[in-house]
């Protein structure tokens, strides 16, 4: 398969009923060479703590996740190593960060991150903000949540619905930030031409349904999904900081054809009006030879 073409879009909102955003988005823009080395690196943190320090917390995991991640080219299959060691380093930092000023101040993030190397998508996560692939017409979610419900999901104690109304849907179980190590789940899958990514933290994912997740980034731009989805979270009234990153995949030539679609459409156009002044002229110049002769 050809190679794909990214285009990248995101968006953050406070919400309605909080008074600061906590959440924070990564879309990398490293230099050239690095980006074709390394691959695109793009990330949600969904941020948590006492005032103003879940801010900080989300703030340096996505920093710290960028530089470890582009501190020097890496080799073909160490993305998911480079991954653990850059969420690792970012959990370190936090953790210190938050023990220095107290146990009344310690703080702590969720984060998902997604690198797009050529074909290959390798998706990393602590916590419960989400990385879902669509295809096929589906929001297919990849990423596991580390949260209490989750876990009572898994073990049959609860039914995927009643997770989404619990009142301990909040409750996290793994963090970046509340411990000094950390365990980090590593997803890896090939990409298909016309695939969405779209990661989120947990204000959108638990008041949008997977129909919606799945058919708004088909029908939108990267961009426009985005902010759809928000306002969709919003709508439905969510009582948290909502944050998406979509990312759609199309193959390069397939992507030129659609580009050019418009314009050459307005080609034809543009010869089509000629064409037919012309064939009315000569239908005019015909009626009036034959009104002459029966004269």
């Amino acid at each position: 398969m050809d190679e794909l073409t990214v285009r990248v879009g995101a968006a953050t909102d406070t919400g309605p009923v909080r008074e600061q955003n906590e959440d924070a988005v990564l879309i990398s823009e490293p230099d050239p060479a690095l980006l074709e080395s390394n691959g695109l690196l793009l990330a949600v943190a969904d941020g948590m703590g006492g005032y103003q320090r879940g801010e900080v917390a989300s703030r340096i995991a996505v920093e710290t996740l960028k530089e470890i991640f582009y501190e020097s080219p890496i080799g073909e299959n160490e993305i998911p190593d480079r991954l653990k060691r850059a969420f690792r380093a970012a959990n370190e930092r936090i953790y210190e960060d938050g023990s220095a000023e107290g146990q009344q101040n310690m703080m702590g993030t969720t984060l998902v991150a997604a690198v797009v190397k050529d074909n290959d998508l390798t998706l990393a996560n602590v916590g419960d903000s989400r990385g879902y692939l669509i295809r096929a017409s589906r929001a297919n979610q990849v990423t596991q949540d580390h949260s209490l419900v989750a876990e009572q999901v898994a073990a049959g104690a609860m039914t995927a619905e009643e997770a989404r109304e619990s009142q301990h849907r909040n409750i996290i179980t793994r963090a970046l930030g509340h411990r000094n190590r950390v365990d980090v789940d590593i997803f890896e899958m090939r990409l298909l031409s016309d695939d969405r990514l779209v990661l989120t933290s947990d204000g959108l994912h638990d008041y949008v349904t997977d129909e919606d997740l799945a058919s708004i980034p088909l029908a939108r731009s990267a961009d426009e999904a985005a902010r759809e989805l928000i306002s969709l979270a919003i709508e439905n009234q969510t009582s948290d900081n909502v944050t998406v990153l979509v990312a759609s995949f199309l193959e390069a030539g397939v992507e030129a054809a659609a580009a050019g679609a418009p314009e050459e459409e307005a080609e034809r156009t543009s010869l089509l009006v000629p064409v037919l002044v012309l064939l009315g002229l000569i239908i005019f110049i015909a009626i009036v030879i034959v009104i002459l002769q029966m004269g």
